[in-house]
């Protein structure tokens, strides 16, 4: 054909060419590209004091952890959860693995993106809080409500960390009711809670005895600061210096002022 004629005979040839060209494209290019989109999520098993628990991330972040026993009804409440497909792994990107085992084991300046689309600015200012309390310590829920400016909302705090959708990694588990009593827990219930309180170091039956008991805060009568049981000042104190308190108005009261680490005065009157 003279192609003086016909201006798109190139063309035409071109994308002939191309069309010889055309190969299939790798089997798991898709779910990696809608992975690392965020449009679908891959997941993979690690180890915990609970036993294994699967762990889902994507391009934005971790955003799911989850105690389900096998891949199916992982998927099922994976999708009921965020509305997207969920991909297999043999295990978790090592950078990813290396920091969530960082912070299990206490560290919690070490980076961890999470995916929490969907969850309201109360929840997220809840479980912002939540990732400040130190391994082996715990905080009342009216401590965490006062401490994001919302003191009246302590049932309303329960329910955002019943609804914590990456527990262990944001460590919910580190927050009791604020009678001192455990409380629930969305990874297995209260049991499970105290297991993973235990391999911090706590004694979580002690401390539900010594709520029931009255005691409340522990004051050191020799620095005059009066701390929450656990905070790593008053487990400190020796037994010859400790002084129990009932309320923060109480120690108030005899002279002690409040510790600026765990700061017992956040949501007292509550726990009075």
């Amino acid at each position: 054909m003279n192609h003086a004629l016909d201006p798109l005979a190139g063309d035409r040839a071109v994308e002939a060419a191309l069309a010889d060209l055309t190969a299939a494209a790798p089997a798991g290019l898709r779910p990696a590209v809608l992975v690392e989109v965020g449009l679908a999520d891959a997941y993979a098993r690690i180890d915990s004091p609970i036993g294994p628990l699967v762990v889902a991330w994507n391009g934005q972040g971790v955003s799911l952890v989850d105690a389900a026993a096998d891949d199916g009804t992982f998927e099922a409440r994976h999708r009921e959860a965020t509305g997207r497909e969920a991909f297999a792994m043999d295990a978790l990107p090592p950078r990813l693995a290396a920091a969530i085992g960082r912070r299990l084991g206490g560290d919690r300046r070490v980076r961890i993106d999470l995916d929490l689309r969907g969850h309201s600015p109360f929840e997220q200012d809840v479980w912002r809080k939540a990732l400040e309390i130190p391994r082996g310590e715990v905080r009342p829920y009216g401590w965490v409500a006062a401490e994001i400016g919302r003191p009246r909302a302590v049932r309303a705090v329960g329910t955002a960390l019943g609804h914590n959708p990456v527990p262990l990694i944001v460590p919910c588990h580190r927050v009791v009711r604020t009678d001192g009593s455990i409380g629930q827990y969305s990874l297995g219930g209260p049991e499970n809670k105290r297991t993973i309180l235990r391999s911090e170091g706590l004694d979580p039956e002690g401390m539900e005895a010594q709520a029931a008991a009255g005691i409340r805060y522990v004051g050191s009568d020799t620095t005059g600061v009066v701390c929450m049981p656990t905070c790593q000042h008053a487990r400190r104190i020796t037994a010859a210096h400790r002084v129990p308190f009932r309320s923060v108005r109480a120690a108030a009261e005899a002279g002690y002022r409040p510790c600026r680490i765990c700061r017992p005065d956040s949501g007292a009157a509550l726990a009075a």
